[in-house]
């Protein structure tokens, strides 16, 4: 696999570049632009460029100047943390069956590249370590615990997974001299954040990386979140991530009002991401970076 990886590097590159010119056009005609202020996370990467949650996608985000790349883990039969958002690996590759049922070698092997587009053909699934090895340090990443429950223990291997990258990430306590520089806007800012819509799951994050930030993503039959709803999520979250049509200034005011960050997910037109920078939202989760 490491073989594999290594001669379809710049092949990888050359897709980033071609897939970049496509969407420095479609950018240009929509206006997708946010202010500065505003964090801009690549939802599973490019993903609406480049086949999500691959190398492909997160490289392309990195070109399109995206603060961070969001992906989801998972664990595979033999325990092992892989990149991937479905719990079964029907709707990206050519097998069926659930994420659990595979070996991380296996789900490696997998096509998950050809599904979007045939010149994606070589994009495979990816673990949480090649994931690591390529963008740690390098550009901010926002992980989402995918189906926790389904997965016993996940939250103390992603713990040991980051901190053995611990002198890469910018984390008081963690390898660096900052707060957390998330909660900062500058560029590829090489922060932390770990988010998951199971609460226990990330309360145990937060117990276990207390300086890593973490976010509660908020389901729709939630909306809208009693005042001691908010106050309890704010006692340990540093972001509430909220899907984008829910939101409106009282939520985002609330939020802030506790101290606390949001972001929006998942924009993907120029109407929506006007919406937000209104609204004054941290940070928006989209497939179009840029």
């Amino acid at each position: 696999m490491t073989s594999r990886r290594a001669t379809s590097v710049w092949r990888r590159i050359g897709l980033a570049l071609l897939f970049l010119c496509s969407a420095t056009l479609i950018i240009s005609a929509s206006n997708l632009h946010t202010a500065e202020d505003v964090l801009i996370i690549a939802h599973r990467g490019a993903s609406g460029y480049a086949p999500e949650n691959t190398m492909a996608a997160f490289e392309l985000a990195e070109r399109l100047g995206a603060d961070f790349i969001e992906f989801d883990v998972q664990l595979s039969k033999d325990g092992e943390l892989v990149v991937i958002h479905d719990v079964t690996v029907d709707r990206t590759t050519a097998f069926t069956g659930y994420v659990s049922q595979y070996t991380l070698s296996e789900l490696q092997g997998m096509d998950a590249g050809s599904y979007s587009n045939a010149i994606f053909a070589d994009e495979s699934l990816l673990s949480f370590q090649e994931v690591l090895d390529r963008f740690a340090g390098r550009m901010g990443m926002l992980i989402e615990l995918k189906e926790p429950l389904l997965y016993p223990g996940i939250e103390e291997k992603v713990a040991e997974a980051l901190k053995r990258r611990a002198p890469q990430l910018q984390v008081a306590g963690f390898g660096g001299s900052e707060r957390v520089r998330a909660v900062g806007k500058s560029r590829n800012s090489a922060a932390i954040i770990i988010q998951s819509f199971e609460r226990e799951s990330i309360r145990r994050m937060h117990a276990l990386l207390p300086d890593i930030p973490v976010a509660v993503l908020v389901h729709k039959d939630e909306h809208p979140l009693a005042p001691e709803t908010l106050d309890e999520l704010a006692s340990y979250s540093s972001y509430i991530n909220y899907s984008h049509d829910l939101l409106d200034e009282d939520i985002v005011r609330n939020i802030h009002a506790r101290n606390r960050k949001v972001m929006a997910w998942t924009v993907r037109n120029e109407k929506d991401m006007e919406r937000m920078k209104k609204l004054g939202v941290d940070g928006v989760i989209t497939d179009f970076p840029g």
